[in-house]
């Protein structure tokens, strides 16, 4: 027997020589979640509405501005010529000034209108960091059950190639057929090929998870670490009901539309009672006679005989109503997300405990007894290989109920509002 090694085997081994080397920057899920909400750019796109809000603000504290005009009157730019016969002229020279008085309490209402559109660009702020920290969770997820899928593909081709250098050798020594020594080899480089594509899953979400990150370049040195979560026992749906209706940061902004809704419907009522406008005048003659110097008062009030600002008062009592109404349709919604997000948590856990106590236990020993029956002659490759499906199988399932656990607990925070805060 030559200790040359076939091509084959020679190419199993590759691909798990090719495999990265230990990545300089593994980041856990607390450090993704912080780096995504300092650099996410559709978060600080949506944080730039708060900055909108506050400007807005200091327009609705702005009061009329003051109004100073100047202008001169019968003024022999013509050469006509004042004298007595003509009668023209004095020239006459004014200044004056205009003061608007809002009435109706229009200014107040206006900040109130600005204070609560701040308070809504607040808490749909919030509700956005909600939803990142949820895709970042799952994609954090992902990652993770990609690197389990890349570690189970790997421990598959190595035991595939044991079993193909254990039938060269039984091939050589004329034990088994070469068919099936060809078998055995098609298998191997099939879960070579198995385990280049979970390598190639695995980067595809590790490039999401930093994107959702804010980088705009991924590193070829990313990858995570950390565990999956794993608590048995969470809160009754009572409590999580309870919880979601006080959190819900987009509930909270419905809310407080619905008061700014409340804010503008008495702006527009305060819009239907005229403002008063003060004015002084100053103005000065020069004629033949001599010169002389005046002053003058104003009063202007609109009569609001046509335009009473109907329209608008209507309208704000219609978008009033219907801010009322989607707090109680979004009301309806969140109870229905809570009780679903509980129940696939309830589902998620049935099933992991079963595949645990029942399935996972068996299919690794199978394997095993099966493997080791193969080594002795015992057994037949097609026996080896459907019980290394069997396992792959398992193992897949379990990895994935594990996932699938881990984001029904991050999805049940997240439809109760739970650390939506930056």
């Amino acid at each position: 027997m030559g200790s040359t090694k076939p091509w084959w085997f020679i190419l199993g081994w590759c691909v798990l020589a090719a495999r990265p080397a230990l990545p300089d920057e593994k980041i856990t899920l607390e450090q993704a979640l912080a780096e995504a909400l300092e650099k996410n750019l559709s978060l600080l796109a949506e944080r730039v509405n708060i900055s909108i809000a506050e400007a807005r603000l200091i327009t609705a504290r702005l009061r009329p501005n003051p109004v100073v005009s100047a202008g001169g009157d019968h003024l022999d730019l013509l050469g006509t010529g004042f004298n007595e016969i003509n009668n023209a002229g004095p020239a006459e020279f004014n200044l004056r000034t205009d003061f608007t008085i809002e009435r109706g309490g229009k200014r107040p209402s206006r900040i109130a209108v600005a204070q609560h559109a701040l308070g809504v660009a607040e808490l749909e702020f919030l509700n956005a960091v909600r939803g990142l920290r949820l895709e970042v969770q799952s994609a954090f997820v992902e990652a993770l059950l990609a690197k389990h899928r890349v570690e189970l593909a790997r421990q598959n081709l190595e035991a595939l190639n044991r079993i193909v250098e254990v039938n060269q050798v039984r091939w050589r020594a004329g034990d088994v057929a070469e068919v099936e020594l060809i078998r055995s080899r098609v298998a191997a480089l099939q879960q070579a090929n198995a385990l280049r594509r979970a390598e190639l899953d695995l980067r595809t979400v590790l490039i999401r998870l930093q994107t959702l990150m804010g980088r705009t370049q991924p590193a070829p040195d990313f990858d995570v670490s950390g565990e999956l979560r794993r608590e048995a026992r969470v809160a009754p749906l009572e409590e999580w009901l309870k919880v979601a209706l006080e959190n819900r940061p987009d509930l909270l902004a419905l809310r407080r539309a619905a008061r700014r809704s409340a804010a503008e419907l008495q702006l527009e009522l305060a819009r239907s009672k005229p403002d008063v406008t003060l004015g002084s005048e100053y103005r000065r003659q020069q004629g033949l006679a001599g010169t002389g110097n005046m002053l003058g008062f104003f009063v202007e009030i609109p009569l609001p005989v046509f335009d009473r600002n109907q329209g608008e008062i209507a309208r704000a009592r219609q978008e009033l109503r219907q801010a009322e109404l989607r707090v109680r349709a979004l009301e309806a919604s969140i109870r229905a997300e809570v009780e679903s997000a509980y129940r696939q948590w309830q589902a998620t856990l049935e099933s992991l405990a079963q595949i645990e106590k029942a399935m996972l236990a068996q299919a690794r020993e199978v394997r095993d007894i099966t493997e080791y029956s193969y080594r002795r002659g015992e057994a037949s490759l097609l026996e080896f290989l459907d019980a290394q499906r069997a396992f792959n199988e398992t193992m897949q399932a379990y990895y994935e109920a594990r996932a699938e656990y881990a984001r029904s607990l991050y999805l049940l925070e997240a439809s109760a509002g739970i650390g939506g805060k930056p």
